[in-house]
């Protein structure tokens, strides 16, 4: 019953959210429109999903071509969408879809004139710079109405330095470049708009982003919902770490952080404040744990899949790095909680109204083999192209074959009905997509025939529409930001700018690291994660490397803190969208969420200094007792320093601390995070002092109070 009702509330809250979740992700409301404008913009969104789920299996067109249509596709379902749900006259609707159907000619003209293109490069004619500006122009609007006026204007400023650096003054000047060159730079080749983060788009996040979608409309909430009540609902602060968990666990599918605040917060933070938490922290715990799905595997945000294309680096690479991290962020997060939860007397749900989490996962477990299979396939080395080409395949099989399977009367045959349809399905590995497409097609022609089967594709349709429409932002943000990329190619001014750190950090690589975290924290302020991350790690990663960090670890370093300005004062997107559910200041969210998020800063710094934390470059101390002994120790540090910040900052442990006591919490993590000769020492000791006395003092305090 429980079960029914925790479903029947998520479900609730997810629909609820839909409009204030498009509001803020993709600065648009819910829904295609109406009429027959409303159906071919839905018609749009299929086809812009088919086609690249097309590209995905068979990659039949040359890398340029798709990138351009993939920009084309955006330009057409951006423009349509916002002539139909933002419009305010018929003429401006049209005005927007005239743009928009523009912008999928641009598409259209590199793939019918892609090898002329090829032969006069850098000899563009009248009607190439045309279509360049045209297309460059309208990425810049595309950009402005869907993801704000700060990344626009960051990319415009770049764009701008093309044409007058070379009236600048020392260090910024450059050489100077013909308006034509700048036009090829930006609007042709892959240096510019079509660059790596646009291919990465096209290649990886787009699939993705469906496959998130296919299993949302399969029941994986609701699967996430149920096993998190069950599994954490009944410790200490149980909605708290209700959250917690089943924002970890969507973010293993989705990695889109405001989106899972607005989609879970509307269900979670209300029940966290009925619950007894001060709406603040209710908003700061979702903010927190909705925003730490983009480090958490398998399927971590686009960031991570753009990090793998420009390292040149095995995904399950990127993976293995983000698992300690992910698992002590969140770790600090239920911390946190219970420590709050402790502070205020709040206790656990009662376990007797709370579903069984093994009978959830019994009851949906089929939603698990999806996911099971890609973490599989992203670990054998196989391309994430692929892995998620066949995760999505392989969760529309399940959702296709579920109504037949109902039509089959006794168990036993339903039983050997999945195994055969399983093994069919799982045939592609030896014989590639084709067995999979053939299986696809069959459920599709078996679902026209049979009752229940029509409502079944119905359920696909809207995934592949919707999936679309939720790859817009990432989509138009990798476009915008190839203007930045293209200008640090073109004019080298990215050399400046690593000089500079590479300076400061030779005295101090401590003072270079925050730096470069401010410049993180402060680009998040006005854009989002994927330009945030490109445009930081172009400048900073290579100065990094340069002073002896590792370079997966420096771009992890400015991953992290691209998320973390999602969380902190005084922009905070994250706590600004669980605002509206908390009914509270943002701002006073974003403190609390900078509170909670206190692995997310520390994490960072430890992993430069000790590579080990992402499994990365050994350290002195394996020499002596092993990796796996390095690791465990590191980890075993970084959790204990953790745990003594969460209780100087709650001000709780057994018992509300005094000042003294948080301010020698804080000094002993601080000793144990530092990697400086006798520090690790001085801090087990300090805080094995500190938590002796603690508990001492608890203890006497109980018994005082016991009459």
């Amino acid at each position: 019953m429980h079960q029914r009702a925790t479903r029947a509330k998520s479900m609730q809250a997810t629909e609820s959210s839909k409009h204030v979740e498009d509001e803020i992700v993709d600065g648009l409301p819910a829904g295609f429109g109406d009429g027959l404008s409303g159906k071919i913009a839905y018609g749009i969104a299929v086809a812009f999903s088919l086609f690249q789920i097309y590209i995905a299996a068979y990659g039949s067109l040359p890398s340029q071509v798709q990138r351009a249509m993939h920009v084309g596709f955006l330009l057409l379902l951006g423009f349509a969408l916002l002539g139909n749900l933002r419009a305010r006259t018929s003429w401006g609707k049209w005005i927007l879809w005239t743009l928009g159907i523009v912008g999928f000619g641009t598409g259209l003209y590199n793939w019918v004139f892609y090898l002329p293109l090829i032969q006069r490069s850098g000899f563009l004619n009248p009607v190439d710079l045309a279509v360049g500006i045209v297309l460059i122009v309208l990425v810049f609007e595309a950009a402005r109405r869907l993801m704000g006026w700060p990344l626009a204007i960051i990319a415009f400023v770049f764009l701008l330095y093309c044409f007058t650096g070379q009236y600048l003054p020392d260090p910024f000047v450059h050489r100077g470049y013909s308006f034509e060159q700048i036009i090829d730079n930006f609007a042709f080749g892959t240096e510019g708009i079509y660059g790596t983060p646009v291919y990465v788009s096209a290649a990886y996040i787009f699939i993705f982003v469906v496959f998130a979608a296919f299993l949302e409309r399969a029941g994986m909430i609701a699967l996430f919902n149920d096993f998190a009540f069950g599994f954490v609902g009944g410790v200490r602060g149980g909605p708290g770490q209700v959250c917690i968990l089943s924002s970890a666990l969507m973010g293993t599918i989705s990695g889109s952080g405001v989106a899972n605040v607005v989609a879970s917060g509307q269900f979670t933070i209300p029940l966290m404040k009925r619950f007894g938490f001060r709406p603040a922290f209710a908003g700061g715990v979702e903010a927190t744990s909705s925003m730490g799905g983009q480090i958490m595997p398998p399927v971590m945000g686009a960031v991570a899949f753009i990090m793998a294309e420009t390292l040149n680096v095995p995904y399950a690479d990127i993976v293995k790095a983000a698992i300690i991290p992910a698992l002590l962020y969140f770790g600090a997060c239920f911390w946190m909680v219970y420590l709050e939860s402790g502070k205020a007397g709040l206790k656990g749900m009662d376990k007797a109204s709370l579903p069984n989490p093994w009978d959830a996962v019994r009851q949906h477990w089929p939603l698990v083999l999806p996911l099971a299979a890609l973490v599989y396939l992203l670990f054998a080395g196989y391309t994430p192209i692929f892995a998620g080409t066949m995760g999505l395949a392989l969760t529309i099989v399940l959702i296709l074959g579920t109504p037949l399977a109902a039509l089959i009367g006794p168990m036993a045959f339903r039983v050997v009905f999945w195994i055969a349809l399983g093994l069919a399905a799982a045939a592609f590995v030896k014989f590639g997509v084709n067995v999979l497409a053939l299986v696809i097609g069959s459920l599709i022609l078996a679902c026209l025939l049979f009752r229940g089967g029509r409502e079944t594709l119905l359920i696909c349709r809207d995934s592949l529409a919707e999936g679309a429409k939720n790859a817009l932002p990432v989509g138009i943000a990798c476009a915008i930001v190839g203007i930045v990329i293209g200008t640090l190619t073109l004019t080298g001014i990215a050399s400046t700018f690593i000089g500079a750190i590479i300076d400061i950090g030779r005295d101090n690589l401590f003072l270079s690291l925050v730096l470069t975290m401010i410049t993180c924290l402060v680009l998040g302020m006005g854009i989002p994660t994927i330009p945030n991350y490109i445009i930081t790690s172009s400048l900073a990663g290579p100065a990094l490397l340069a002073l002896g960090v590792p370079l997966l670890v420096s771009h992890m370093f400015v991953f992290y803190f691209g998320i973390m300005a999602d969380l902190t004062p005084p922009v905070a997107l994250a706590a600004f969208a669980a605002a509206p559910m908390a009914k509270v200041s943002g701002m006073k969210i974003a403190i609390q969420a900078t509170k909670l998020a206190v692995a997310g800063f520390v994490v960072p710094f430890m992993a430069v200094y000790t590579p080990a934390l992402m499994l990365q470059d050994a350290g002195p101390m394996a020499a002596v007792i092993g990796y796996p002994a390095e690791v465990a120790y590191i980890v075993l540090k970084a959790c204990l320093g953790i745990a003594l910040w969460g209780a100087a900052v709650v001000g709780f442990l057994m018992m509300r601390m005094a000042l003294w006591e948080r301010s020698l919490a804080l000094l002993a993590g601080l000793l144990l995070v530092l990697a400086l000769p006798m520090t690790d020492e001085a801090g087990f000791a300090l805080a094995i002092l500190l938590i002796g006395q603690h508990l001492w003092r608890a203890r006497a305090a109980r018994l005082v109070s016991v009459p």
